[in-house]
């Protein structure tokens, strides 16, 4: 199994920012398999759609929200074999040139380490500060991902759709990946898994322990997305996945350990992102809790 953690970048985890660098490379030196960064534009004090599109309500956690993008490039400096990923950055909330810029820089201060995770968000706020519409938010994730491809891909790069328009450029920078990063995709529901079955390289599915996992509706969701891939004409096996876990306040890392081990067992999934900042508030404090956790998922 692969264990990865995410960097100091919500809560009050959020104000060990500074700590960024001495963290990444701890967990390195722990035995993390990769870092992560979330994606929060910002928190609206009377929300329209709560968190997860559910109720009206944000967690006050993700108030204090450091830059995902500036947090990466600093580990990916700290760091020479763990991977760097977005689990998820609310990709259509950029516009594809600097998403593309920013994305790029970053594989190539890590030499290829980057797993760009990318979701459509559930927030209208976010749309709104951003001057977007967000019922359009699906279709303007489409055409995003065309356009990366473009601009990672070839030289001169252009891209004209519906929702996104890139003029021809010069575009010599690539990534260190080849012939581009691979495209990993959050997804709930039906009609967003069959993006991740066209479009996806990997899925990036979500539980909280121990109040929300599902390993069942896990089961469900992957045995759906491997059919949705064959519909497409695609192998499932090249479909990766990329578990989260957030941990609620108060939660043993024994019980996180074991909620691993046993999806692990049951799904397949062998790659998972820990989120402590429900339950840890200081960066020193997280390295140690993944530490714990890594002893943990090792022992068994």
């Amino acid at each position: 199994m692969k264990i990865g953690f995410a960097l100091p970048q919500f809560h009050r985890q959020a104000d060990d920012v500074a700590r960024t660098a001495t963290f990444a490379a701890a967990i390195e030196e722990a035995g993390g398999a990769s870092l992560w960064v979330g994606d929060r534009n910002l928190a609206a004090v009377d929300p329209v759609v709560g968190y997860g599109g559910r109720g009206n309500t944000i967690p006050e956690e993700l108030n204090p929200a450091a830059d995902p993008f500036v947090l990466l490039g600093v580990a990916a400096a700290a760091t020479s074999r763990v991977q760097l990923g977005t689990h998820v950055l609310v990709a259509p909330l950029y516009p594809p040139v600097q998403l593309a810029r920013s994305l790029t820089t970053i594989d190539l201060i890590s030499g290829g380490r980057l797993l760009p995770g990318f979701g459509v968000g559930w927030s209208p706020e976010e749309y709104r500060a951003a001057g977007l519409d967000f019922t359009r938010r699906g279709a303007r994730m489409e055409e995003l991902l065309d356009a990366l491809h473009a601009i990672w891909t070839t030289d001169p790069a252009r891209y004209e759709g519906n929702q996104l328009s890139v003029p021809a450029h010069h575009s010599p920078l690539k990534p260190a990946q080849r012939p581009r990063p691979p495209f990993y995709l959050g997804a709930l529901s039906e009609r967003a898994l069959r993006r991740v079955a066209r479009r996806g390289d990997g899925w990036l599915p979500v539980v909280v322990v121990p109040s929300y996992v599902d390993v069942d509706g896990l089961i469900a969701q992957r045995t759906l997305l491997d059919d949705l891939a064959r519909e497409s004409d695609r192998a499932p096996a090249d479909i990766d996945a990329v578990l989260r876990v957030n941990i609620d306040a108060g939660t043993s890392t024994e019980k996180v350990a074991d909620t691993v081990k046993e999806v692990h067992e049951r799904t397949g999934i062998d790659h998972f992102m820990i989120d402590s900042m429900y339950d840890v508030d200081t960066a020193e404090g997280s390295v140690e809790h993944a530490r714990q956790i890594l002893d943990l998922v090792g022992k068994g």
